[in-house]
């Protein structure tokens, strides 16, 4: 048997499992949960191993609780997960795990992390040092990715503070 042989049979296994251990419905979730540039029902169904009026069936449910967003390419309906209620279960999700003294230190933590980058690289941002950087610098290749994801989870603990804060207001 060929490498290739191997893989498919591998692959053809999995997808076995994937279909036993799971619905329809959870199999859809999964691929629009990580769709970001949308696609239609036909490519949501391949890749959940579902028929195409049972992937458009349970996308159009998930377009209706809010966890997923339509846009159109011609006439083809094209769905993806919804951005902002991607970012309000990440908020939820920190909110559950850490308590305000946390989130706090948290975010002075992170500060720290950016003013240190920006005196390491003595760029004002990511995108700044990615536009001086040569294809070969992989340290600070590795920096922007980091900068990046910190800033990226700075907003989130701050929206999440500022989440917590607001709702004290409306309770007090």
């Amino acid at each position: 048997m060929t490498k290739q042989e191997e893989w498919e049979d591998l692959n053809k296994h999995v997808q076995a499992q994937w279909t036993d251990e799971t619905t329809p419905f959870e199999r859809v979730y999964e691929v629009v949960e990580t769709t970001r540039e949308g696609a239609s029902a036909a490519t949501i169904a391949e890749r959940a191993l579902v028929s195409e009026p049972t992937a458009r069936r349970h996308c159009n449910a998930l377009v209706n609780t809010g966890f997923a967003a339509t846009g159109q390419d011609g006439r083809t309906t094209l769905y993806k997960r919804d951005e902002d209620q991607v970012l309000l279960s990440r908020i939820h999700d920190l909110r559950e795990r850490a308590d305000r003294e946390e989130l706090l230190n948290g975010i002075e933590r992170m500060k720290t992390a950016i003013r240190e980058y920006e005196v390491t690289h003595d760029a004002i941002s990511p995108e700044e040092l990615a536009r001086e950087l040569s294809g070969e610098d992989g340290d600070g290749w590795a920096d922007v990715t980091a900068w990046k994801t910190t800033r990226r989870n700075l907003a989130v603990a701050q929206a999440a503070l500022a989440y917590d804060e607001a709702s004290e207001q409306l309770t007090a």
